[in-house]
């Protein structure tokens, strides 16, 4: 029954023709495609024999050959429609499954427009280069990977992350292949050619999901095995009890194991084309059994757990330095690297509009940091380990110090030699974290574990807050193996991560998830499972819909082997002639794959609000309040240094804090806190939302008021402390409510990536 497709609806065609013809000239005429298909039959089993297997279609084979000997040609013939509709059933039901990785694939562009000096010209997509300028049409999938050459861009990524939202990219920021131009015509700068680029390495992971053989399906063919020994001796039993030969046929025929063969690969199919559908690469149905049975799932820190985007929270200077001197100094030298805390070091300098010079005589250590000249002072940014190694050790007590070793992450800087001061740093955990955690647990996961690079008290302060089972900190990529080895031997173990470094602990575990995203193209292929999406709460869908497959696929198998057990042992009493067997058998293949076929419906992504204008307008005003309470801690914690004026600060942050927080809050609370509390069910869902909201508006119409009220002159020891401490509070509270907000909303609907 595994014929090529063309040969299948052939075969269809022929049964179904010699099926009516018998009736107009004879049951001869149900003969031939009865013998057609035992050839094929036989042919299929020729070729599992040279594979070292002997197939169940054996009692196919059997069945029609003894329905042809004793003269039952209708029998055999229906038979023959079994088996050909069977195939086409299965052709139908992979085709069906494979609609969303076929989609994938189908999409692949062909032809690029390439910008050649004042034309445009169409080429093929192997030839674009890299630095070649595209033109990206209205409607068309980009090509390759790149960076938008013009002002802005709107992106529909549905196809590929299965986010609904259309995102807009600006000026000089990335952007894949394979993702739709939802605007207008713009250019794109290749950084990548075709074959790597991220769509290509989509497709890849397509095709090597579509090759493999799922591990539940060579159960189903031992059982399968075991089944066909039962018939045998069932139907033999009979006949040499009986003396009825047309028992034994008949048991053969509603013996035919169709629904068992069919069953698990397409329940299979259909649980990878489901987790497709969702920005979810599994490379074949033997991953998605595997996935099924995870009950340990460990997570690198930084890029899983966290952003990875680390941002300054502060400066901590010695010698009465200027912080703003430090960090001017330090992102000047920055500008010339790549590293992701430099850009972080950059971006903070940016914000307050510090006037940044290029530097001469850069030198980048790799893991250690960066040294140069920035006008006439020589610059050291970088780990304690590289100042130490310059001989510049860092300071192991004062306020620096201290400071230095709260934070989750520091940069010192030194001038001509000596340390100027430390710039800290901390890298958020991700907003859908603590969401995805509890998912996990929900799906049957009992161990949770961080498996990190990063100093140890970065990693358990991030492990504390997540409450994880255990964190192991301060490992190498051979640490981490030796690691996720242990934790295979105890349970089945999925390992999560984004980085080169953690490609060998993806290859190691059971199953390996790569944030493929933004992840390392080597994590991605080293890993079983590669999420498109950069969201961590995937991960647990992809485990509930392995659950759901893996249960389908042996509900449907054995619901197969009940049916035609109890069919057996009817037809063995005499109360099942062959044909009508045949007809029952045909009815218990369409069921057991109509099963199977549930795999793809089920609880899908949450429809979003109504009013996506206002939640747009939230997840927009969220951005800026965090701009805005950066300027506020900033504020407060210079508020006190004498040669600085704060009055005008504090006046532009009442203004601005006026202007957008209390018309965000009561927006909110008629545009979309009544959908989302009659979306999340229960008494008062929202009733701390509420409560928050009225105290930001008490903590702000203070902080008001005391502003208003200073004097042009200066303030006061007493009226500095209070505005820091409101300060403070509504940073806080705001925090917590922006926090807070974001989790409500996303348990009913799929928040972009950067909404937090």
């Amino acid at each position: 029954m595994k014929t090529l497709p063309p040969l299948r609806r052939l075969l269809l065609a022929v049964v179904l023709f010699g099926l009516a013809a018998g009736f107009v000239v004879g049951p001869l005429a149900w003969v031939v495609p009865a013998f057609l298909v035992g050839l094929v039959v036989l042919g299929d089993l020729a070729a599992a024999l040279r594979r070292g297997v002997l197939g169940v279609d054996i009692i196919a084979l059997l069945a029609i050959a003894g329905a042809i000997a004793l003269g039952e040609h209708l029998a055999a013939v229906i038979i023959a429609l079994m088996v050909a509709g069977g195939s086409a059933l299965e052709e139908f039901a992979e085709a069906r499954a494979r609609r969303e990785l076929a989609a994938l694939v189908g999409r692949t562009p062909r032809v690029a427009h390439r910008r050649e000096e004042d034309r445009v010209v169409d080429v093929a997509v192997d030839s674009v280069q890299p630095n070649d300028m595209l033109l990206i049409k209205p409607g068309e999938i980009l090509p390759v990977d790149g960076i938008v050459g013009t002002d802005a861009a709107t992106f529909d990524e549905s196809a590929l992350t299965g986010e609904p939202l259309p995102v807009t990219r600006t000026h000089g920021d990335p952007v894949s292949s394979g993702v739709v131009n939802a605007g207008g015509p713009f250019n794109l700068l290749a950084t990548a050619a075709a074959a790597h680029s991220t769509y290509a390495a989509v497709v890849r992971l397509v095709h090597a999901a579509e090759r493999d053989r799922p591990p539940l399906v060579r159960l189903a063919d031992r059982w399968a095995l075991g089944f066909l020994i039962v018939t045998i001796v069932l139907g033999g039993g009979a006949w040499w009890v009986t003396g009825d030969a047309i028992r034994a046929l008949a048991v053969l025929v509603v013996a035919t194991p169709c629904p068992l063969i069919l069953a698990a690969p397409v329940a299979l199919i259909c649980g990878v084309s489901r987790a497709a559908r969702r920005g979810i690469i599994v490379k074949g149905g033997g991953v998605l059994e595997r996935l099924a049975r995870a009950r340990t799932v460990l997570f690198d820190k930084t890029g899983t757990l966290t952003t990875g985007t680390p941002r300054v929270t502060g400066v901590e200077t010695l010698d009465e330095r200027d912080a703003d001197e430090v960090l001017q100094h330090a992102a000047s030298l920055a500008q010339v690297s790549q590293h992701v805390v430099a850009g972080a070091i950059v971006t903070a300098a940016r914000s307050l509009a510090l006037p940044l010079v290029l530097p001469l005589d850069v030198e980048e250590v790799p893991g250690g940091g960066l040294a140069g000249k920035v006008g006439d002072v020589r610059v050291l940014v970088g780990s304690a380990g590289l100042l130490d190694a310059a001989g510049i050790p860092p300071p192991t007590e004062g306020a620096a110090a201290r400071m230095a070793a709260a934070a989750a992450s520091v940069a010192w800087v030194a001038f001509d030699g000596r340390v100027a001061g430390a710039l800290l740093l901390a890298d958020r955990i991700r907003p859908e974290t603590p969401r995805a955690l509890r998912a996990l647990r929900a799906a049957g996961v009992t161990r949770l574990v961080m498996v990190s690079g990063d100093r140890p008290a970065s990693a358990e302060a991030v492990a504390m807050a997540l409450g994880l089972d255990a964190v192991h900190a301060d490992l190498s990529p051979a640490g981490k193996i030796e690691l996720v080895r242990g934790e295979r031997a105890a349970a089945a173990t999925v390992m999560v991560g984004d980085g080169i470094n953690d490609a060998p602990a993806l290859a190691a575990a059971d199953v390996g998830v790569a944030m493929g995203a933004r992840g390392a193209a080597a994590a991605a292929e080293a890993a079983d499972v590669v999420l498109l999406v950069d969201r961590l709460d995937r991960v647990g869908e992809a485990i509930n819909i392995a659950k759901r497959a893996r249960s389908i696929a042996l509900q449907s198998i054995l619901a197969g082997i009940a049916l035609s057990g109890a069919a057996m042992i009817v037809a063995a009493l005499g109360y099942l002639p062959p044909v009508a067997g045949a007809l029952l058998q045909e009815v218990i293949d369409v069921a057991v794959i109509l099963n199977a076929l549930r795999v793809l419906t089920g609880r899908s992504a949450p429809a979003p609000l109504s009013d996506r204008r206002a939640v747009d307008r939230v997840v927009e005003e969220h951005a800026q309040l965090r701009a805005l309470l950066d300027r506020m801690r900033r504020a407060a914690d210079r508020i006190d240094q004498r040669g600085e004026d704060p009055i005008a600060e504090l006046r532009a942050i009442n203004a601005e804090l006026n202007a957008l927080l209390l018309p965000h809050q009561l927006a909110e609370e008629r545009a979309v806190f009544p959908e989302l509390a009659h979306r999340l069910g229960g008494r008062d869902p929202l009733s701390s939302m509420a409560r928050m909201h009225e105290e930001i508006a008490h903590l702000a119409t203070r902080f008001t008021a005391l502003v208003q009220g200073l004097l042009d002159a200066g303030t006061s020891s007493g009226e500095e402390r209070e505005v820091r401490r409101l300060l403070y509070s509504l940073d806080a509270i705001i925090s917590l409510h922006l926090a807070t907000e974001e989790e409500l909303l996303s348990q009913v609907e799929d928040l972009p990536a950067h909404a937090a």
